[in-house]
Formats: structure tokens, C-alpha cells, sequence
């Protein structure tokens, strides 16, 4: 999950496993695999930038198992 904003200033949180695509229209439009549109605040670059963080921190604790188990032959 990520937190973005609306134009309005409201902060709200998207599944970023759902996020079909980012694209500036000149403003951020964020669309999610269902359709769903939502205009944001934040540049296309700082949403993936989240994505990106979102997905890294997910996948840590797998890669810290698999780096702690090599030793082990």
C-alpha cells in the first residue's frame, strides 16, 4: 500500500499491486487494474518511486532468509 494525495489536499492510501498505470495529463493520473482513476499530487515519478519503496520493503525479509541460508552448505 501507498499513501498519495488528492488535488484537494486529502491523503488516502492505493493497493500498489492494483496500479495498471501512472500517467501525467498534466496532472497525475494513477489507474488501477479495475479501471479506477485517481487524480493525485504527487509527479508520476515520486508514485513509482512509492511503488518501487512498497515492493522493496515487501520482498526483504524473503531476501534477508535467502542471503542468511547461503552460508549454510
Amino acid at each position: 500500500m501507498i499513501s498519495v494525495t488528492r488535488l484537494n489536499h486529502t491523503e488516502f492510501v492505493v493497493n500498489a499491486e492494483l496500479i495498471e498505470t501512472i500517467e501525467a495529463t498534466p496532472d497525475t493520473v494513477v489507474t488501477l487494474t479495475s479501471e479506477r482513476k485517481y487524480v493525485v499530487r504527487e509527479s508520476v515519478d515520486e508514485v513509482v518511486r512509492r511503488v518501487l519503496a512498497y515492493k522493496q520493503a515487501c520482498q526483504a525479509p524473503f531476501l534477508q532468509q535467502a542471503s542468511a541460508g547461503q552460508g549454510d552448505t
